[in-house]
């Protein structure tokens, strides 16, 4: 039996409220779980955030077991600080090749893997050359 944590519709028409759960992967997704562990609410309050709620020792306990999560859950997972991000790659044209470089997932732009530090401390050969001048 694969364990899935997903996410259960819950609400009405055009207000949907979902519950984060434990569940057998070939069960439907409102139909059997083995158990509720939290919940997301899409829909911005008075306030305009999310409102979200997990129990997360019940989580790691589901994860340490084995529970694989779903994509939206991994990503709920990643904002209350979870799991690490998600790899992301960019994608260069619609059908076309995908591009090797990784995209940071907070800002959405390209890692550069080879970042070097610029070492201001040295003088540039220009600043040597003018001093060097009378």
């Amino acid at each position: 039996m694969v364990v899935r944590l997903r996410l259960s519709r819950f609400g009405c028409k055009n207000r949907p409220f979902y519950r984060v759960m434990a569940a057998d992967s070939r069960s439907p997704r409102d139909g059997k779980h083995l158990e509720v562990l939290g919940y997301f609410n899409p829909l911005p309050g008075q306030d305009g955030g999310k409102r979200m709620g997990l129990k997360f020792d019940r989580i790691k306990y589901w994860l340490s077991v084995g529970a694989q999560p779903s994509d939206p859950v991994q990503r709920l997972l990643f904002r209350s600080g979870l799991l690490p991000p998600p790899p992301m790659v960019a994608m260069g044209r619609k059908g076309g090749e995908r591009e090797s470089r990784l995209v940071d997932p907070m800002t959405g732009r390209y890692v550069d893997a080879e970042k070097k530090p610029v070492n201001d401390s040295q003088p540039k050969e220009e600043d040597n050359a003018e001093d060097k001048s009378p």
